[in-house]
């Protein structure tokens, strides 16, 4: 290795190279880590940047001088947030140890290259002091997007992207952008989304390249799989999962959704024994609960001890004051591993800055071809003036292969901290409270009292929120080969506004200063990140969370269904080119609003451009716009129930088509019954309604945007007027299509004329005592059936009572029954008890109120039995109805695949001993809702991030809006919804509690309206209807 004193090292020379071509130069008077004596050792280390250096070292010199070499040669002062990592023998991608010597990790260092990358990431970049460190971390991100590593959405793919280009080639070019996305490869589907990325660059116009790496690093810190390296992992059950390490604890993914978390407080131990990994859990003192132990089995020995190495590392950095000391050396015999951090942690590298006036040091981007100090700022124009032109010789490094990378999450953590000791028993590592000092206390000491950040400085947003537009996680850049790395940054400690040398900071360095080396906790980064707290702003956001849910629900239509019916000839074409061209027209049309909607949302979280936020601070023009489109779509609407009349025929008409629909109901993606999809796009009508009258009464009559949110609703109102006729008869048709399904013994239970009412479980005395039945009332009949026993699970008829001239007498004291009443029939009686009072008064409310429909109609009584000879005995209690072969086969069929139509809401009311009437299922249409919440169960530790759907009395669960199809489903009648008590320990803002018998269930929401929006609609769904309630959908309007 040539020392400094031995070559010229003018800034611009690299060390041991003949000329620059890198991203750094080595300062003079900095000199190289001494190292022992011994042949040299050419070892090839691979930057960020792509570029490729060769480094002399002797052969018994750890590892941590060829890692201060490369830290040297940077002139990287945070270089303790990197590591170098390398394939070894075993083809198993490792960090290199800095304590053990080199050659013996690199057995081959001809054949080996390591990789300089982020090995710990910050919860917050402002941490990061240097505009190099900034560089080198968004050099991070960038490869992380190329690689598909960093999932999110297009639209911050997109936007990222676009502060990636800003940064290489400067202000928007239009000819210059595209051909520039023409020869780099940023992310793996990139043609799609060029536009979006070229519209994004427009607009930022005289950002600096330090000024687009700290954009680009605060919409990345946001993203889920921000820092993520997945170690794949089963549980005891074989379900497979993957573990990664954060700053905050250890954490388990499911795919790519977090489905939990163990934060370092609660962990106790972390070993692992042959391929186990295991988590040992501190005692929970609330619950009196014993020492818990997670089991994780992984691929090998090998895959457990690099995953516990880097939560070793991880727990150190982040959770102790000074570099754990070595272990004594045993006397007899060593027990288990001698593994340790070396390196400087969070806590001295925040004294290390603090205490210190580093230099600021010019370096060069490799891939900017602009000025660094280009359209500055007059803050930050002194500190950028150094920076010199790039580099034009640098030599980007050949294609590497791709291979597993180790990496972890960084998230947020509490603010506890505590020191770690690694045990000598067999790779165990336990993680021992000790008295700390508080990061609070330790920050105000450091900063006194500080200063908020500078909030147009700082762009707030939050991109990284799956239910914003720019929200959720999948990216890529150019740069060869995927990198793996986290680091955790600090920022200087400094007076309010102050660099060290006296100027005024660049909006780069300033903001949070006062939180240099403070880990935010969950609650504070959240409140950080400065949403809009308008109401306005979240009544526009639940319309940007409903119609993504809803646009899904048309696919299932235009793209699921129509894809089935074209590769199967059991309709006729006519009912396929009817369904096609009533929907497909009203779904491209919602396509193009969803889009305006999402880029509302946008700009009104101020993530395009914080200084235009006026003008976007409004929804009330766009819903204006499309529903004034919408208008022309009416004729198309009006077809819908067409549609459903048509289908309904065809399968009449045809068992292959009735078959095929069957099937079809059984798949995934078909989460509700299928003729409910075919009227979604009416009941999307009532919901624009809702929302503009919420909006309407929220707003002034002075705002800007009442006007147009008023005259949105006039139209709309017409809309829904002119189309409520045809949506009440439908949606009545619908039920008795579905309880059609549901019961067995019926001819045809379809007719005009007949309304649904309510059905439910009631207790009918017999000579047996009370026996369960579930009841369904029309306007025209009462039947009783019980749950059948056969594979399709239908109900079977026992009986049909005629509602006219039936007569309902209260009978408690008669039969000593409690809440019982008898129903006086032509034929026969029969007595009936609710579960409760409140289920007698629906009931007999309703029985009445349908006597008098009955008596009211001049239409002659239809018997709803079958006719057949085996059918007499149906009116005698006891009676059993037979399916036909064929109903039995096609059950058999679908209940290989999934349980036959177990968990309608007809099933939901048998189990749950309850019942809904119509009017429940007209106000559950109305209450839609889709978005994010946080899950918990009663005796899980962590939060899982779900985005949720509300509908037909159920809550589905997704990982992200983009899914097809819900993880699971949670029916919610009978259940209460509740506040958490005290006693709960629930210490968290917007939370809600489910409960039934024995299952919990905690959510939590992101601000006041939604919690309040969520309580409401799950409230009506857990609460049945009264008769107090409008009687018709007519009256709700």
């Amino acid at each position: 290795m040539v020392e400094p004193a031995d070559r010229p090292s003018a800034a611009g020379q690299r060390l041991g190279a003949p000329e620059s071509f890198g991203v750094s130069t080595l300062e003079p008077g900095l000199r190289p880590p001494a190292q022992p004596p011994g042949k040299q050792v050419s070892i090839r280390v691979q930057m960020l940047d792509d570029t490729q250096e060769v480094f002399q070292i002797s052969q018994r010199s750890p590892g941590k001088v060829l890692f201060d070499l490369v830290c040297v040669h940077l002139n990287l002062v945070e270089g303790d947030y990197f590591g170098l990592e390398y394939q070894d023998q075993r083809k198993m991608t490792v960090w290199l140890d800095l304590l053990k010597p080199t050659l013996k990790q690199i057995r081959r260092p001809k054949n080996t290259i390591l990789r300089f990358v982020v090995k710990f990431f910050p919860p917050d970049h402002t941490q990061l002091t240097e505009e190099l460190t900034q560089y080198l971390f968004a050099l991070q991100i960038k490869r992380d997007l190329a690689c598909g590593r960093l999932i999110c959405n297009d639209t911050s793919a997109a936007l990222m992207v676009s502060h990636i280009i800003q940064s290489e080639i400067g202000d928007f070019d239009e000819t210059q952008s595209w051909q520039h996305l023409l020869h780099n490869k940023y992310l793996p589907d990139q043609d799609a989304i060029r536009d979006k990325i070229t519209d994004c660059h427009r607009k930022h116009v005289g950002q600096t390249p330090a000024e687009s790496d700290y954009q680009l690093l605060e919409i990345a810190r946001r993203l889920e799989m921000y820092g993520v390296r997945l170690h794949p992992a089963k549980d005891r059950e074989g379900t497979k999962l993957s573990l990664s390490v954060a700053h905050t604890g250890v954490l388990v993914f499911q795919g790519y959704t977090k489905i939990n978390a163990f934060n370092w407080s609660k962990i106790r131990k972390l070993s692992f024994k042959r391929k186990r990994f295991l988590i040992k859990l501190r005692a929970d003192p609330s619950q009196n609960a014993h020492h818990d132990t997670l089991e994780f089995a992984m691929a090998s020995r090998d895959c457990c001890k690099i995953f516990w190495k880097i939560c070793v590392e991880y727990h150190a950095f982040f959770r102790l004051f000074e570099e754990p000391k070595p272990k004594p050396k045993p006397i007899l015999f060593t027990r288990g591993s001698s593994f340790r951090f070396s390196g400087r942690t969070q806590k001295q590298i925040i004294d290390y800055v603090k205490d210190s006036e580093v230099k600021k040091v010019p370096f060069e981007r490799k891939h900017s071809k602009i000025l660094s100090s280009s359209s500055m700022t007059p803050q930050s124009s002194s500190f950028r003036s150094q920076v010199p032109k790039e580099s034009a010789t640098s030599v980007p490094l050949a294609d590497q292969p791709d291979s597993a990378r180790l990496g972890h999450q960084a998230e947020s953590n509490g603010s506890e901290e505590l020191a770690a000791a690694i045990s000598p028993t067999n790779g165990f590592h336990d993680i021992q409270a000790a008295p700390v000092s508080d990061p609070i206390q330790s920050r105000q000491n450091h900063h006194g009292t500080g200063s908020a950040p500078d909030q147009q400085l700082l762009n707030p947003g939050s991109p990284g929120s799956e239910d914003s537009p720019l929200g959720s996680p999948s990216v890529v850049v150019n740069g060869n080969g995927s990198v793996n790395g986290q680091g955790m940054g600090v920022t200087a400690v400094l007076g309010p506004g102050q660099s060290p040398e006296g100027r005024q900071l660049s909006p780069l360095t300033s903001p949070l200063l006062t939180d240099a080396g403070y880990v935010r906790n969950e609650d504070e980064d959240e409140a950080r990140r400065k949403f809009p707290t308008d109401k306005a702003y979240f009544i526009a956001k639940e319309l940007l969370t409903t119609e993504r849910t809803y646009l899904k629900d048309l696919q299932v239509i235009t793209e699921s269904f129509q894809g089935v019916l074209g590769k199967d000839e059991a309709f006729p074409d006519s009912v396929n080119n009817l369904i096609s061209a009533s929907y497909d027209p009203v779904y491209k049309f919602h396509q193009g609003f969803l889009k305006e909607v999402e880029q509302r949302l946008a700009q009104w979280e101020g993530r395009s451009n914080a200084h235009i936020k006026g003008d976007y601070q409004r929804i009330g023009d766009v819903l204006l716009k499309n529903i004034q489109g919408l208008r022309q779509l009416t004729m198309h609407l009006q077809k819908h129930s067409e549609c459903l009349v048509e289908l309904e025929r065809a399968c009449r008409s045809s068992r292959k088509a009735e078959a095929l629909c069957r099937e079809f109901e059984q798949q995934r993606v078909c989460y509700l019954p299928l003729n409910i999809f075919l009227l979604r796009p009416l009941h999307r009508l009532l919901h624009y309604k809702l929302i503009l009258e919420r909006l309407c009464k929220h707003y002034p009559p002075t705002h800007d945007d009442f006007r147009d949110s008023r005259a949105a609703l006039a139209d709309i109102s017409e809309m829904v007027l002119q189309l409520q006729g045809t949506m009440m008869k439908m949606e009545n048709f619908q039920k008795l299509l579905e309880l059609k399904k549901d019961v067995t013994g019926v001819d045809n239970l379809a007719i005009p004329g007949r309304e649904f009412i309510r059905l439910g479980c009631l207790s009918k005395l017999s000579g047996k005592g009370l026996q369960q039945r579930m009841f369904f009332l029309f306007s025209d009949s009462l039947l009783y059936t019980s749950r059948g026993m056969t594979p399709s699970n239908q109900f079977k008829v026992h009986g049909q009572l005629p509602l006219y001239g039936m007569t309902i007498r209260e009978s408690e004291e008669e039969w000593g029954v409690p809440h019982s009443f008898t129903l006086f029939g032509q034929r026969q009686s029969v007595v009936v008890a609710a579960s409760c009072a409140s289920e007698m008064e629906r009931w007999v409310e309703d029985i009445r109120m349908a006597i008098d429909l009955a008596e009211q109609s001049s239409s002659p009584q239809t018997d709803l039995l079958s006719t057949s000879p085996s059918d007499n005995k149906l009116l005698e209690d006891g009676g059993a109805e037979q399916e036909s072969e064929e109903e039995l086969g096609g059950s058999r069929s679908s209940l290989e695949r999934q349980g036959h139509r177990g968990n309608t809401t007809v099933h939901v009311c048998w189990h749950r001993n309850t019942s809904v009437s119509m009017v429940d299922f007209s106000v559950a249409v109305e209450n839609q809702l889709s978005g994010n919440l946080l899950r918990k169960f009663k005796n899980s530790n962590g939060w899982q991030k779900l985005w949720v759907v509300f509908t037909n009395f159920s809550l589905f669960f997704y990982k992200s809006h983009q899914d097809d199809y819900p993880l699971a489903s949670l029916p919610l009648l009978g259940y209460s919804v509740t506040v958490p008590s005290e006693s709960e320990n629930i210490h968290k803002d917007y939370v809600f509690k489910l409960h039934f018998k024995s299952h919990v269930y905690y959510f939590r929401s992101e601000s006041e309206y939604t919690f309040e929006r969520w309580m409401e609609v799950i409230r009506s769904a857990t609460c049945s209807a009264s008769r107090s309630l409008p009687s018709t959908r007519k009256d709700l309007y």
